[in-house]
């Protein structure tokens, strides 16, 4: 069940200065509110600013104008170390991409983010051993990301990004590099962490048909939010 507020936007412009005196307008003054245990999906095709309204949420970029207050926070007056620590603790990331560390077990990919966080060895270990194992990549947990297949690779970024205990996961296009039949198991695991464990998710998508899966759809078109309704193939 959804709860207190937990992401508010509000008239959130992002601008970016192309030279003088061009400027380029990327949102347009957005207005979104996301409830704790919430699975919402923003879904839009190729340059609505999908990506931009993901950094913003996800505290990797400032808005050039408006109020974003993340858990309470208001993110556009804090201080960057505050928002390291804001991205470290209260968010988990999946991208489509993965971002695995090479060369490096996907154990010690699982435990990084706690290194930041300071986290003591043995505790690492037996974290990321946890959550690897609830990802089912336990007997895989040595192998680097170049012995791992797609949908591995993402589960394992699933693992890492539960890491640090976080109350909302930003996925974007988690499953935009993999198969139907993969990409529907990493979806299955997002349903498991939302019912399970109450996570907060945010899934930034292209796919409508994914987008149905969400209790909330948000649809966004040149830097708008066009439209909201409830996910018609959602389970709760």
């Amino acid at each position: 069940m959804a709860g207190e507020v937990i992401i508010e936007l509000k008239n959130i412009y992002k601008r970016y200065y192309v030279g003088q005196p061009n400027e380029l307008e990327i949102l347009h003054g957005i207005d979104l509110t996301i409830r704790k245990g919430e699975f919402v999906s923003i879904v839009g095709a190729s340059g609505s600013g999908k990506s931009t309204l993901m950094n913003i949420i996800g505290v990797l970029d400032r808005p050039t104008e408006g109020q974003y207050t993340l858990s309470n926070v208001d993110v556009s007056a804090a201080k960057d170390k505050e928002l390291s620590h804001i991205r470290n603790e209260k968010i988990g990331f999946v991208f489509q991409t993965y971002n695995l560390i090479p060369r490096t077990s996907a154990l010690k990919n699982v435990e990084l983010p706690m290194m930041y966080n300071r986290k003591s060895p043995s505790y690492r270990r037996e974290r990321a051993k946890e959550l690897l194992a609830m990802v089912d990549m336990g007997e895989r947990m040595m192998h680097t990301p170049d012995e791992l297949s797609g949908g591995q690779k993402q589960r394992v970024a699933i693992a890492r990004a539960l890491a640090n205990k976080p109350s909302i996961i930003l996925a974007d296009e988690p499953t935009g590099a993999l198969d139907s039949s993969t990409g529907r198991m990493i979806m299955d695991l997002f349903h498991k962490l939302h019912k399970e464990q109450g996570i907060t998710i945010v899934l930034i998508t292209h796919s409508n048909e994914l987008a149905e899966e969400t209790e909330r759809i948000l649809t966004l078109k040149d830097g708008v939010i066009t439209g909201e309704r409830r996910g018609a193939a959602y389970v709760s």
